[in-house]
């Protein structure tokens, strides 16, 4: 089935054709259907499944121009913002839809610019989009479509209640509101049922990692976690590696690690630390292949439109066996294949089985080959179990 079948505008289908698709992926198949009946959809769908095009070419078929936002999207980083709004720029090229970008750090000049020129598509962070509300340089009343995109990572960051005052600022009345979030946990179900008007479901493959990647974990001693990681980009032919960190400082010591006794110029950092420019930089320098290395936190875990990507390594195992997901899907795209290496030390077992639950899949424990591993009990093949001493003196009488 190609998407000439779906109901698509002949604008929107030529941007299609322009950018090389030739068949929808599942969520596109079921949402867009829906959504160019006016249906208000609730997407479930991990990273890499082709979510933005499912909300954005339906959308963009259905209106004409008339200078005043009339789709609005709301994504929780600066980064997704960029990227969706670069879609909906790709997608609706032949319609005359103009679309205008919000996001905080940067100045209110250009964006305002925007606004007032006569955008149709309004792609926004929840914060800019308030505070260009309050400057007056952003009005609602033309709101036909709203897009919550992203939704669960939106309440992890405390944006729900600002998100709550901008589904109450747009119109009730005949408003198609979609919504896309790879979790549902209560306080966003609860959300949900009070944003959304009778609204249909459409879920892929939530827990569902790529067939074409390979995963392993390496144990390792805490000691040596360093070492090993330098071992394994010496020893990986690599096209381009995504080095995943639970915070900001680690990723910066891992940056520096690999410049400075990786030997690898070509890396770099991105997280939320990093000046909104310099982590545009290193996103657009990782995609053309100025940068080898990506060192990110979760930031660019969750949607962030990377291909082509050979090798993913979590420096720790990922506390939340989602994240694990959300990170491995940035290789083994489009049937590609890839690599996800985890170093696994001892007090992240309890995490290590997590992820293999979530994924139902038993994950290998492999050694690197030459490498002068410190002894852990992890690198025996069949560990024994502790011996426990038995208490000196006997039982303990009850006082």
């Amino acid at each position: 089935m190609g998407f000439e079948t779906l109901g698509l505008s002949e604008a929107v289908l030529e941007a299609v054709t322009e950018s090389g698709y030739d068949n929808p992926t599942p969520i596109q198949a079921q949402a867009i259907p829906l959504i160019l009946e006016g249906r208000d959809v609730i997407g479930a769908s991990q990273t890499g499944t082709g979510k933005t095009a499912a909300f954005a070419l339906p959308s963009l078929s259905k209106l004409k121009p008339i200078g005043k936002p009339q789709i609005l999207v709301l994504e929780p980083t600066r980064e997704l913002a960029h990227q969706v709004a670069e879609q909906f720029e790709k997608y609706g090229k032949h319609t005359g839809l103009k679309v205008a970008l919000l996001y905080g750090g940067v100045g209110y000049g250009e964006q305002s610019k925007a606004l007032q020129q006569g955008a149709d598509v309004v792609v926004a962070t929840p914060g800019r989009l308030v505070d260009h509300f309050y400057r007056a340089t952003m009005r609602f009343n033309e709101v036909q479509i709203l897009i919550l995109d992203e939704v669960d990572r939106m309440l992890d960051m405390g944006f729900l209640p600002q998100v709550r005052k901008i589904v109450n600022l747009c119109p009730w009345e005949g408003r198609q509101t979609l919504f896309f979030s790879a979790t549902m946990p209560p306080a966003i179900q609860t959300f949900a049922q009070w944003c959304l008007t009778n609204p249909v479901s459409v879920e892929i493959a939530r827990r569902a990692v790529a067939s074409t990647v390979t995963h392993a974990f390496y144990p390792v001693s805490m000691d040596q976690r360093d070492e090993l990681l330098l071992a394994l980009l010496e020893q990986t032919d690599y096209h381009s590696v995504m080095i995943f960190t639970r915070t900001r400082k680690e990723a910066d010591q891992v940056c520096e690690l690999i410049k400075r006794e990786g030997k690898q110029p070509k890396v770099a950092a991105m997280h939320s630390d990093i000046s909104q420019v310099d982590r545009m930089k290193a996103l657009a320098g990782f995609k053309s292949g100025d940068y080898e290395v990506l060192v990110a936190t979760d930031v660019a875990a969750r949607g962030i439109d990377i291909s082509g990507v050979s090798h993913v390594i979590n420096y720790r195992v990922p506390e939340n066996a989602e994240d694990y997901v959300h990170r491995i899907g940035r290789t083994g795209r489009a049937e590609a294949e890839g690599d996800a290496f985890t170093l696994l030390t001892a007090d992240e077992l309890e995490y290590a089985k997590s992820v293999e639950v979530f994924i139902d899949k038993k994950i290998d424990r492999k050694k690197l080959e030459n490498f002068d591993y410190i002894y852990t009990a992890l690198l025996d093949d069949s560990p024994s179990k502790p011996i426990r001493k038995k208490p000196m003196g006997g039982k303990k009488k009850r006082r």
